[in-house]
């Protein structure tokens, strides 16, 4: 092989290894292109946050106002003794039911009997001493028309009559006094209910009031009708109407309600909660609802729809107000808002959204506007209030 063919040959084999090297050197730097590429829109895409969101929906034509209330039984009274003495036997305790004239306890009144004793007394003495001037004025006036006594004698004696005769008269109104008195030693019940306290046991000294503090013998209740106080916000005071129906829940038990109908209200705003008294009465036919319980009282208060509603987890505080987050055209825009009623889980908006807007839900606290953010997917339908 000629020296020259040698050469041509190792210039050409350097010149391939040049090749490979450029080629390889370039490859080298296109995939490290596109390694940086890839990793740049990793990055991107990473430092762009993921968002639910959710349509804003219109409120109800007809509102539904949920209040707390209080239940009491439609008649509560407090049972008294009208006589002094000592209580000799008590017939119901508490939890009883009783009707209306039914025996409840009985008292001794050893000194009540003794005052009545003492009157009749009174009463018989006063009698025969009118016996006896009665026939003395009869005497006398019979004397008078023969002459015999004088015009003025008869007439004292006949003056002494009516004296006697006003004294039986008092003396048997004491007595009859003295004797309703005597019927109080017996206690019965006003009125068809349940005996919810007793106060009292046998030997008990039992003061009716004169000249000392009276005490409670037994409070009865009638919970077979509920009364239901519940306040009322102000700029729902005009639209509480009685005759307004109503729905009555207890916590413990949400799914069993009570018809009820707002009765009455106080017309007029407690001056500290800007609320108005109001009463709703409801039927307790079994009893289910027991007096002092809280509950839940649902009113229709008839208003018009004027705002969305969204939920209350879409809502910013920040220090320049109330915000909401919506996306627009790939980007998160905080949009100041005017709230009108809390239902608790959502809120009314009464200005600043629109029913096309889709909010974020639960949007972070450092969120900006112009913030790029990805819907994870698209709005959900409307939720309701």
């Amino acid at each position: 092989m000629s020296r020259r063919w040698r050469h041509s040959l190792g210039f050409l084999v350097v010149a391939a290894g040049v090749l490979l090297l450029g080629i390889g050197i370039y490859a080298g730097i296109q995939g490290r292109r596109g390694a940086d590429a890839a990793l740049n829109r990793v990055t991107k895409e990473a430092a762009t946050p993921t968002v639910s969101v959710v349509h804003p929906s219109t409120s109800a034509a007809t509102d539904e106002l949920v209040l707390p209330g209080t239940a009491r039984a439609f008649t509560d009274a407090p049972i008294y003794a009208r006589a002094s003495g000592y209580l000799k036997k008590w017939h119901v305790d508490i939890g009883s039911r009783v009707t209306k004239g039914q025996l409840l306890a009985e008292i001794e009144t050893p000194e009540l009997d003794q005052q009545l004793g003492q009157a009749r007394a009174e009463l018989e003495n006063a009698r025969v001493n009118l016996d006896l001037s009665r026939a003395t004025a009869e005497r006398w006036q019979t004397l008078s028309k023969s002459g015999f006594v004088s015009r003025q004698e008869t007439d004292e004696k006949l003056g002494d009559f009516n004296a006697k005769k006003a004294t039986v008269d008092s003396n048997a109104a004491n007595v009859r006094r003295l004797e309703n008195l005597q019927s109080f030693q017996k206690i019965y019940a006003p009125f068809d209910g349940v005996i919810v306290a007793r106060n009292t046991d046998i030997g008990a000294l039992i003061d009716a009031g004169a000249g000392g503090q009276a005490r409670e013998l037994f409070r009865l209740a009638a919970i077979d009708k509920l009364r239901v106080f519940v306040s009322v916000p102000q700029m729902y005071a005009q639209a509480a109407r009685p005759g307004t129906p109503t729905v009555v829940t207890r916590e413990e038990t949400p799914d069993k309600a009570l018809r009820g109908t707002l009765a009455r209200t106080s017309n007029a705003l407690d001056p500290s909660s800007r609320t108005m008294l109001s009463e709703v009465e409801v039927d307790n036919p079994t009893g289910e609802v027991l007096p002092g319980a809280y509950v839940v009282v649902r009113l229709r208060v008839g208003r018009e729809a004027s705002g969305l509603t969204i939920p209350a987890n879409t809502l910013l505080f920040r220090s320049e107000g109330l915000r909401v987050a919506v996306v627009r055209d790939g980007r998160a825009e905080l949009v100041p808002v005017k709230i009108g009623r809390d239902y608790g889980r959502s809120v009314e908006v009464i200005s600043g959204l629109g029913p096309t807007d889709a909010v974020i839900l639960d949007p972070a606290d450092s969120l900006v506007s112009g913030t790029a953010v990805r819907v994870s997917k698209p709005p959900s339908e409307p939720r309701k209030p």
